[in-house]
């Protein structure tokens, strides 16, 4: 019963507010055009109430306190946001006076207009530069040096010119650069820079120099300036490598220089092949052992080179011939220096060094890693091949001996007995049968 008493209080209310609106709209005229009227609002808020300096301001302002934690190195700078707006420009290229052009042009009052092509053309070209950040410049993945935004090695160009000589052919590269800083009592926190730089023409002429200075630039220029002036001639074997293996030690810096053949590059440290390029070192090994501090493996691997001994020093020395056998020439004796006087075999004492590779190192031998044996090896199938090449083992010293002695591969009784020469392979010719 309750229910559907609600329900018809509701019906006569709805029915009742139907009449209301129905009166309203034909005795105000509501259904009929009515005229918009004016009214006032207000465009104000916090950021137009305040200047662009506070704005600003308050954004990037840090506390004394915090500044002396260090915080606030990264906030952005404040920026003009005036300045290059440009108003009433738009797809159209149209005049209007007193917004995008001036009002009068000299004695004449301008007139909206639509631009000419050439004036279109002219302020194209002529835009302004935006207020943002200026664009970083990007290096060519070849000139930005060893690994990312870091200095070490980039390119610098030659050394400055001294009085008239100029560095023609030259070129520079920056080996290391580290900033540091110094608390003093009277000058507080100073900030300091160590750089070392090398320079050559790739010739066999190079320097190299360590500069300490407060900026940046100018440690850079001053150590690429000095190395200038501290050149070196280095001998070369051939124009693509070293005269032999070498050792070259510093502080705690050993380097182990191995002579390489053509073709085989520059396997080392990273300072060591960018001395190489400085110097015109093409091939060459080098194992570095112990500390890698830069200063240190530059001045280990330039001693080294300096130690160096030419092919006429050692045969003076030795009084001996010094003769090269290389794998790439068969082997073949090369004689590449002889002295004056040549001592026998009978003044040779039984104990004197006559391994090239030991005399120039002084007897050293570095400690190599053995090389693991292949897991075929420990096959029982290994045995059955090693007994099946038993037969011929050490036949390519048997073919090198026999052309040294006989200048062909033959027997001893070739001469006597011409059968006894071995007939060289021909290719098989179907046609002559």
């Amino acid at each position: 019963m309750a229910k559907w008493v609600y329900h018809a209080s509701k019906a006569i209310t709805n029915c009742l507010k139907n009449i209301n609106v129905a009166r309203d709209a034909t005795t105000i005229g509501l259904l009929t055009p009515q005229v918009l009227l004016l009214q006032h609002a207000r465009n104000t808020n916090f950021y137009m109430k305040r200047s662009a300096t506070k704005l600003w301001k308050s954004v990037t302002s840090v506390s004394n306190a915090g500044r002396r934690r260090g915080r606030g190195k990264g906030l952005a700078r404040p920026r003009d946001l005036n300045r290059g707006q440009r108003l009433g420009c738009g797809k159209i290229p149209f005049v209007f006076p007193g917004l995008n052009a001036p009002v009068t042009h000299g004695e004449h009052i301008n007139q909206q207009r639509l631009l000419t092509a050439q004036e279109t053309e002219n302020l194209n070209t002529a835009k302004t530069v935006t207020a943002s950040k200026p664009k970083r410049l990007k290096l060519h993945s070849l000139e930005r040096g060893w690994s990312g935004g870091q200095p070490g090695g980039r390119k610098l160009g030659p050394p400055d010119p001294v009085d008239d000589d100029v560095f023609h052919g030259f070129e520079s590269w920056i080996l290391s650069a580290k900033n540091s800083s110094i608390m003093t009592s009277t000058m507080g926190r100073s900030k300091r820079c160590s750089v070392i730089v090398v320079t050559g023409n790739g010739k066999g002429l190079a320097g190299f120099s360590q500069v300490t200075g407060h900026e940046f630039k100018s440690a850079i220029n001053t150590a690429k300036n000095r190395a200038g002036r501290r050149l070196i001639y280095f001998e070369r074997y051939n124009e693509h490598t070293v005269l032999h293996d070498f050792f070259g030690q510093f502080a705690k810096t050993k380097i182990f220089v191995q002579q390489k053949q053509k073709g085989y590059g520059l396997k080392c440290h990273r300072v060591i092949k960018t001395c190489c390029e400085a110097i015109g070192i093409k091939d060459l090994y080098a194992k570095v052992e112990g500390s890698t501090n830069v200063a240190y493996i530059v001045k280990a691997f330039f001693i080294g080179l300096l130690q160096q001994k030419t092919y006429e020093e050692i045969a003076n020395e030795k009084k001996l011939h010094v003769v090269e056998m290389r794998k790439e020439n068969n082997y073949f004796p090369t004689v590449l220096a002889s002295p004056s006087i040549v001592r026998t075999s009978k003044e040779i004492p039984p104990d004197e060094i006559l391994n090239f590779k030991q005399y120039v190192m002084n007897g050293r031998v570095r400690l190599q890693k053995k090389k693991p044996e292949p897991f075929f090896t420990k096959l029982p199938s290994w045995l059955f091949h090693l007994r099946k090449q038993e037969r011929h083992r050490d036949q390519d010293q048997v073919v090198i001996r026999l052309k040294a002695e006989y200048g062909d591969v033959c027997s001893f009784l070739a001469e006597k007995y011409p059968e006894a020469r071995a007939s060289k392979w021909k290719k098989h010719d179907k046609k002559q049968e």
